[in-house]
């Protein structure tokens, strides 16, 4: 675990435990779900993104697939964290796919 954080200090990225809310932050992690989830008719695309210290669910609005976006790959985001219904969450982050 502290391998994976000394990789995320070294790409500018917080780890997801320390993340502070409503703070723009860059995360750093991989995406062990992605799953679509109709809201009231709207696609949403929901992803659960581990890096070691904790996890986070990215959401995508009105998207259905976002290609690289699978299960395992190593992303970085961007974006403001917030919280719903108890869990932390980013909606429509800016990203990276790391290779």
């Amino acid at each position: 675990m502290r391998q994976e954080y000394a990789v995320t200090e070294k790409s500018g990225a917080v780890c997801i435990a320390d993340a502070p809310d409503r703070d723009r932050v860059r995360l750093r992690g991989a995406l062990s779900t992605v799953t679509l989830r109709p809201r009231a008719g709207v696609p949403v695309l929901e992803a659960e993104l581990y890096d070691g210290t904790g996890e986070i669910t990215i959401v995508w609005l009105g998207r259905r697939r976002i290609a690289g976006i699978d299960p395992g790959r190593s992303i970085s985001v961007e974006g403001r964290i917030g919280e719903h219904d108890g869990v932390r969450i980013m909606y429509n982050p800016r990203y990276e796919l790391m290779p």
